[in-house]
């Protein structure tokens, strides 16, 4: 029993670790990414280009994390590979204040997609170790929410800056300083857990073969939810073209959302360890009903909306990860990680741009197209149930 105890303490502190990383790291790009489409306008960038990079960054920032995940199983170098994706992914935010033209600036947008890329399977898969010990579902729960409290704080330190008169340069390079202290604690969770694979108690055969047929039904319903999936610029889009909230309250609901995103993480997690994958599956049927609350309601059906939007956006950074650690066996889960967020991601991008389509159509059919999709995952998620 003292073991386990070790083991679960070592594995709670390793997570720790790895979400002061997140922390620090989402207070660097997410301050950021409030004011690189501005920041490109000042240096001349037209819409179109603001646009062609931001949809590039995000292209390349899924899937590239194909090939990352792949390396990170096929060379079992999952520190090598989480160092050099945050130093790119940190390192390129603070070079934008040294920048002078667009073409400059928008190529260190995309090298923090791309930093962001090269990480992050093969981090999910080292942080997936010390969720078997303490809980898949509350390991990553836990890193959601110290995650969602970097992407809160960063724009708000941009904020103040621009409020006491400081310039987008001004922003970044002040962004210099939780770039490093998110590389400090990366290089102290090295050198305490250099084989964070030991955290793992050996549930899994290493010596299977593949993706279990449960992960691909897994990863066809989480990509239907991810296509039918909002993005908050087209609810905002929406907010302010309505009248529906003002400009003030506009970002205040991101930033409330984000809060509850990271408020609910952890409990989905504790209840996914308890209850298992009919979590995701309840999550997901209550979720579903954002939108008719967000584009049909007025401004308190609307928060309302916002708010089961941020309980879903929980489920999606904690429970959806949780279960891909599960599911696959301890050598292939780097790939599996990297196929997930690739599919996850170039379906979240197809859903967008037709959202984005059939509002200027027809809200009713965003909604319904919205609605179906989400709920369309459960079939696949109860074949999933079955082959578990």
């Amino acid at each position: 029993m003292a073991v386990t105890d070790i083991s679960q303490n070592s594995a709670l502190k390793f997570v720790v670790l790895l979400g002061f990383i997140s922390l620090f790291g989402d207070i660097t790009y997410e301050g950021a990414r409030s004011i690189t489409g501005p920041y490109l306008a000042t240096l001349g960038a037209s819409a179109t280009v603001v646009g062609f990079v931001a949809g590039l960054g995000e292209l390349i920032g899924y899937g590239l994390r194909l090939v990352s995940g792949y390396l990170a199983d096929r060379t079992k170098r999952y520190w090598l590979i989480t160092i050099v994706g945050y130093c790119i992914n940190l390192l390129a935010v603070p070079a934008l204040a040294l920048t002078g033209h667009w073409p400059t600036a928008a190529a260190l947008m995309v090298m923090e997609r791309f930093g962001k890329a090269v990480r992050t399977p093969a981090r999910d898969a080292m942080l997936s170790h010390a969720g078997q010990s303490m809980g898949m579902g509350w390991g990553f729960g836990l890193h959601e929410a110290m995650d969602q409290i970097g992407a809160m704080l960063g724009p708000l330190i941009i904020a103040a800056v621009l409020y006491y008169h400081g310039s987008y340069r001004t922003g970044f390079a002040i962004l210099a300083i939780p770039a490093f202290l998110a590389l400090m604690v990366l290089a102290v969770a090295y050198r305490l857990y250099p084989r964070p694979h030991d955290l793992e108690q050996k549930f899994h055969k290493i010596e299977a073969k593949g993706n279990p047929q449960a992960f691909w039904f897994y990863l066809a319903g989480a990509a239907l939810i991810a296509a039918g999936y909002a993005d908050f610029p087209l609810i905002a889009y929406h907010f302010q073209k309505a009248a529906v909230l003002s400009m003030v309250w506009i970002p205040l609901a991101y930033a409330v959302a984000m809060g509850i995103d990271g408020l609910m993480a952890p409990v989905l997690g504790w209840l996914y360890d308890r209850f298992g994958f009919i979590t995701l599956m309840f999550i997901t049927v209550i979720s579903a009903f954002f939108a008719p609350l967000v584009f049909f309601g007025g401004s308190k059906l609307a928060l309302l909306g916002v708010v089961i939007w941020a309980v879903g956006m929980g489920s999606q950074g904690s429970l959806m990860r949780a279960v891909v650690g599960n599911m696959i066996p301890i050598d292939k889960r780097a790939s599996a990680y990297g196929v997930f967020n690739a599919f996850y991601g170039l379906f979240w991008f197809l859903g967008s741009v037709t959202m984005g389509m059939l509002y200027d159509k027809s809200i009713m059919a965003l909604v319904i197209f919205s609605v179906v999709l989400q709920l369309l995952a459960l079939p696949l998620f109860i074949k999933v149930m079955q082959k578990l």
